[in-house]
């Protein structure tokens, strides 16, 4: 019922603001009765937290890298370019860091950001002022220096090959703490409001630094919608511009709508507890994965638009990725039912696939998920649940049987693959495997690109032999946009930049 009067609030919302306009002249501008251009959006999942410290969601991450920038930012390549810092070296032994500010950037208060609002932050990413760092990579920072107003030097105990690209967290003002409520960045747009369960408001930075990156619409109403079919009526009805839609609604929105499918570098993926029986088997595990038809995954749950994975990797991520884990388990339900029976399972057995009820995507790949089980005479029952009960139970005390999520790419794969790392806090999975935990402290400190490359495919067949998960697909995101909207780019990573789009008149 809760979800059902989520939706119908965004829809009245929507149409209040529907309502509030001149449809005949301002809409089709893109500009609200107030001549202020607008755009308007939708993300599929409530905001963890606006807080860039404690948010991990990728739906929030994509609307809020709008709001909060970090020392570097990153190109549609993935490539690490200049953010806040404008250059930055790192000692010969890779414990030093030392960042130079731009000088010319104002927080969206209006306070003139320095060394000590990066200080202020880093103590806090690190855990020196909390106590616990935000991510294990940032544990490493034992101090930090601020020589001057624009100089900040971040000291290390331990080599860190992924560092560089983690400074990318958003920076706040020095002693800010309201940021899960009203957050404060430095980015081309500024937080306005937030009203759970309908939508986010951001309006354009007119102080913003970069002229570059200055953004052209005046203003963005995010409206938290996962609605397959209402999101559809909504584009064809005026009350969007810009969605996430399914490849079948893309089918049908292509004649009136410009069209966007690229990856996503996303893991889509059946996760198992391998704490718990009977996943705590090998040879269950494995029997899972040759009883699932991947295909029936990808076209019924996604239309076509994804590439198969197998294994926590997209092969977006070429330079690392280890083409010799594909097909590793190809369809085979009556090897799923001799694993089965070595293990003990003759009859089968019964559990639950807990699903995030805001991403039909994933209920739909459960449904696939439960009928290609019983051919192996296993019943699978599922379970949704809101996305709030999901984070906290799945996510962060990995309290499930199984689960179906998407996760997230990230720029170095040391993020992605310390997923699975046996002391990780994140790692829901429950994994265990000290071989692996090895090869990714080797990785984490090895500064060879190639070495380190070889060192991740290592990890990849190992996560991929042990059938720590079944993993399904990278879905391509696909995005239906008003014809007159134009600018959209394309990031692997989980981003709306809102900044390069703009109304073509």
């Amino acid at each position: 019922m809760k979800k059902i009067l989520v939706f119908l609030l965004a829809v009245l919302t929507l149409t209040s603001c529907a309502k509030n306009e001149d449809s005949s002249s301002t809409e089709s501008l893109g500009r609200n009765n107030e001549g202020v251009s607008l755009i308007r959006l939708t993300m599929p999942s409530e905001p963890d937290s606006l807080d860039p410290y404690i948010s991990t969601a990728s739906d929030t991450e994509a609307v809020m890298h709008n709001v909060y920038e970090g020392l570097v930012l990153f190109d549609e390549n993935g490539s690490i370019i200049p953010g806040l810092a404008e250059s930055w070296e790192i000692s010969d032994d890779g414990l030093e860091y030392t960042f130079h500010l731009r000088d010319d950037v104002t927080f969206h208060s209006g306070e003139h950001m320095d060394s000590a609002d990066v200080a202020y932050s880093f103590e806090i990413i690190s855990g020196l002022s909390t106590g616990e760092p935000i991510s294990s990579r940032f544990s490493t920072i034992t101090a930090i220096e601020t020589p001057d107003e624009y100089t900040v030097i971040l000291n290390l105990s331990e080599p860190n090959a992924a560092f560089l690209e983690g400074t990318r967290v958003g920076i706040i003002p020095e002693g800010y703490t309201d940021s899960a409520t009203a957050p404060i960045g430095t980015g081309p747009y500024e937080f306005v409001e937030y009203t759970p369960g309908q939508r986010i408001v951001l309006e354009k930075n007119d102080e913003y630094y970069d002229e570059s990156r200055m953004g052209s619409i005046d203003r963005a109403e995010i409206y938290i919608m996962s609605d397959e079919s209402a999101i559809v009526t909504a584009l064809q009805s005026g009350q969007l511009d810009m969605a996430q839609v399914t490849g079948s609604d893309a089918e049908v929105l292509n004649r009136n709508f410009t069209i966007h499918s690229n990856p996503q570098n996303m893991v889509c993926l059946f996760a198992l507890n391998n704490a718990i029986e009977p996943f705590n088997d090998i040879r269950v595990r494995m029997a899972l994965n040759y009883a699932i038809n991947k295909d029936n995954i990808i076209y019924g749950a996604f239309d076509g638009y994804a590439t198969r994975l197998d294994s926590n990797f997209s092969p977006v991520m070429a330079s690392y990725y280890n083409s010799d884990v594909e097909n590793f388990y190809p369809y085979d339900p009556e090897k799923a039912i001799e694993l089965l029976k070595e293990a003990g399972y003759t009859d089968g057995f019964s559990f639950t696939i807990t699903v995030p009820s805001n991403y039909q995507q994933h209920v739909n790949t459960a449904q696939i998920i439960a009928e290609d089980l019983k051919a192996v005479g296993i019943k699978a029952g599922i379970q949704l649940v809101e996305w709030g009960t999901w984070l906290e139970d799945v996510y962060s005390n990995g309290n499930y049987e199984t689960t179906i999520i998407g996760l997230t790419g990230k720029l170095d794969p040391y993020e992605i693959l310390v997923r699975f790392v046996s002391d990780f806090r994140r790692n829901f999975f429950h994994y265990n495997n000290g071989e692996y935990d090895k090869l990714i402290k080797e990785a984490m400190v090895e500064t060879d690109e190639n070495k380190r490359a070889e060192l991740y495919k290592e990890c990849q067949m190992i996560l991929t032999e042990d059938a720590a998960c079944v993993w399904t697909c990278d879905p391509n995101l696909v995005i239906a946009m008003r014809s007159d909207l134009k600018g959209y780019k394309s990031y692997p990573l989980a981003f709306t930049d809102l900044s390069a789009l703009y109304y073509e008149e």
